[in-house]
């Protein structure tokens, strides 16, 4: 297993990084529905100008295998998953308590191929972590992926699985810690809240808080227990601008790098934070975005990087293709090429879009207690948290179609020494330490129960929470479940 730290071989920022990029073609077909924000075509319009660049041939192009319902299970809930599977836009009408208690309907509606879109993008993710862990790559990328809103028993904000956790509980099989950053303008709820009371994932999250979805990610949570501090909250205000925004970034996440010294990060690159979104209310250029992906990459550890929210879809497909660009240190003109989807870009058909001169309402005071207040939680924390397996969990089997092949039937790396066994839960990911002061990594608080069928799968070092009023040492309620609905934001950001 590795211990952490800056453990690439490729050397200083300007050197080449080995990407491997998922993409399945039919990625953007799947339709939410007719005014729905959230539309997957914008992962089409993104290959298309990676393509256009000449940005694939300098990457390992994979068609992700999808998740099987045991790859799902590893986090979600066995009766979930049977009901993503189950669930047709024509049957719905006769599974009404399902839909409620899954919380499906209206922002996450059921649409056709609803569960081969969670398999394909949770593939990608997984897959990534795997190539990751093997080091075949230094860099993954799945702009499908990023869905960080997704519960262990429900939907939520046009999240159905969530591929973070999935692909941050591959990586736990490899790596002693894992760091998870998200600059998506909506908080981290789904990844931070699996991750909650372990010290072996820290989570942050840089976003919008204050009256807006999902209610959740004030500076003051911090984790819980064994994971007390290992969960870091940035709450922003309307407005922020490249300046203010890196003024937190760098130095929190460069605390982070020196404290937590992860062996592998999840960056989640939602594009709702760049000024213009359809529902976001941030003002940063694409470069600005970009360059959390640049400073990231800096640290030479391996990098996973994810899609998100992002719904001016000509935006979204500008950003993630600058970001591919800055994982292979590779310039690109603004001067866009000619493309399929080359009308959505005008009247300037350029890759960069000027912020707007909207009021930046962070001041600097508040900037300035903000990373007072993250960097001495950082200073509380005990440097690099040691936590060895007894025995490294197999590899999920997620093989890929190479789509640099001819073969589009052969999967995988012919030498790939994958093992498949999927069938054990998220509590696998997290074995029982071997040191004598660790008795049990936590990773959600609610006991495990009736999903536990093998008895390889008693050995539980994992609880799991899902919308549950807890009480904290100081005798204080935290409520982890909240009410807030994207569809309140749809309404009151219009197209």
């Amino acid at each position: 297993m590795e211990t952490g730290g800056n453990s690439l071989p490729s050397g200083p920022d300007g050197v080449k990084r080995k990407v491997s990029y998922f993409y399945d073609p039919e990625v953007g077909n799947y339709y939410y529905g007719q005014g729905h924000p959230m539309k997957p075509h914008r992962i089409r319009m993104t290959h298309s100008l990676l393509a256009h660049y000449g940005l694939l041939q300098q990457m390992s192009v994979f068609k992700p295998h999808p998740a099987r319902d045991r790859d799902l299970c590893r986090f979600h809930a066995d009766d979930y998953v049977a009901f993503l599977r189950s669930i047709t836009p024509d049957t719905q009408q006769d599974q009404m308590r399902a839909l409620k208690r899954f919380n499906v309907g209206e922002d996450c509606p059921v649409f056709d191929g609803l569960y081969s879109f969670c398999q394909t993008y949770a593939g990608g993710s997984v897959g990534g972590a795997v190539k990751l862990n093997h080091g075949l790559c230094d860099i993954g990328i799945n702009w499908a992926g990023g869905l960080h809103h997704a519960k262990k028993c429900e939907a939520s904000g046009f999240c159905y699985v969530n591929d973070i956790v999935l692909a941050i509980l591959e990586l736990l099989k490899q790596h002693e810690r894992v760091l998870y950053v998200d600059i998506d303008i909506h908080h981290g709820d789904g990844v931070e809240e699996a991750f909650y009371t372990t010290d072996r994932v820290m989570t942050v999250s840089f976003h919008k808080f204050g009256d807006y979805f999902p209610g959740t990610g004030d500076v003051r949570d911090v984790g819980y227990g064994r994971g007390k501090y290992y969960s870091l909250n940035v709450p922003l205000d309307d407005g922020i601008d490249d300046e203010s925004y890196q003024s937190l970034f760098k130095p929190i996440i460069g605390k982070v790098m020196e404290v937590f010294r992860p062996g592998a990060v999840v960056l989640q690159c939602g594009a709702d934070s760049l000024s213009g979104d359809r529902l976001g209310c941030f003002n940063l250029s694409i470069k600005g975005h970009a360059e959390c992906v640049r400073y990231m990459r800096s640290f030479n550890v391996p990098l996973l990087l994810v899609g998100g929210g992002g719904y001016t879809i000509r935006n979204v497909a500008r950003c993630w293709c600058y970001e591919t660009a800055v994982a292979l240190d590779i310039e690109i003109d603004d001067k866009m090429p000619q493309h399929e989807y080359y009308e959505y870009f005008g009247p300037d058909y350029t890759l960069h879009v000027a912020p707007s001169n909207m009021e930046n309402k962070n001041s600097r005071k508040l900037l300035e207690d903000i990373r007072v207040k993250l960097l001495d939680n950082l200073s509380l924390l005990r440097h690099a948290p040691s936590v060895q397996f007894q025995e490294r969990p197999p590899d999920s089997e997620l093989p890929e179609a190479d789509e640099d092949q001819d073969d589009a039937d052969e999967r995988w790396d012919p030498d790939s020494d994958m093992e498949i066994d999927n069938s054990k839960h998220q509590d696998e990911a997290l074995r029982k330490p071997a040191s004598s002061n660790i008795q049990n990594v936590r990773i959600k608080r609610e006991m495990i129960e009736s999903e536990l069928k093998d008895q390889e799968d008693k050995k539980v070092v994992a609880e799991h929470v899902k919308g549950m009023d807890t009480t904290t040492e100081d005798g204080t309620k935290v409520k982890l479940k909240h009410t807030d609905t994207w569809a309140t934001h749809m309404h009151t950001h219009p197209p």
